[in-house]
């Protein structure tokens, strides 16, 4: 499968050290199977007089191999993950997470809920209307040197 990332730099050779902490799904290298999300998400680099750069990888992996955690939908068990990385509580070890992504109005929302303005259910039922989109956040360096492979790079 081919995946992307948008970066102010060309990344060849990616790693987990330059990854920020309290993240969606925690400390990792985030990448899309959507190439309109990945371009989107470059523009702010252009918007902040920066290179956008648009990295391509190929991705091979069998689950069966490594730890995998996946999101089929924004629900309860997102919603508990999500909080507990971005509140740097994530004491899991998974070699890669899959799912949605906590985008402006989705940050919004959970925002509310963190502050307990909303319910459980009131948070999911707000975020059942987002647009798909999707992040894959590969955690561990050991995965991303043997199922990772640069194809290419393109400054947009």
């Amino acid at each position: 499968m081919i995946l992307y990332h948008s970066s102010n730099t060309s990344v060849k050779k990616p790693d987990i050290v330059h990854s920020r902490n309290y993240l969606d799904f925690g400390k990792g290298f985030y990448l899309t199977s959507l190439h309109n999300q990945a371009v989107k998400y470059a523009q702010r680099f252009i918007r902040r007089q920066q290179n956008a750069w648009l990295n391509l990888y190929e991705f091979i992996f069998d689950p069966t191999e490594w730890k995998v955690l996946e999101f089929v939908a924004y629900d309860k068990a997102w919603l508990d993950f999500v909080s507990k990385c971005r509140a740097g509580e994530d004491e899991t070890d998974y070699d890669i997470v899959i799912g949605g992504i906590a985008n402006d109005k989705v940050i919004q929302t959970l925002d509310r809920y963190f502050e307990g303005e909303l319910s459980v259910d009131e948070t999911l039922g707000l975020l059942k209307y987002e647009k798909p989109n999707n992040q894959y956040c590969i955690r561990s360096q050991k995965m991303l040197d043997e199922c990772l492979k640069h194809i290419d790079s393109r400054q947009l």
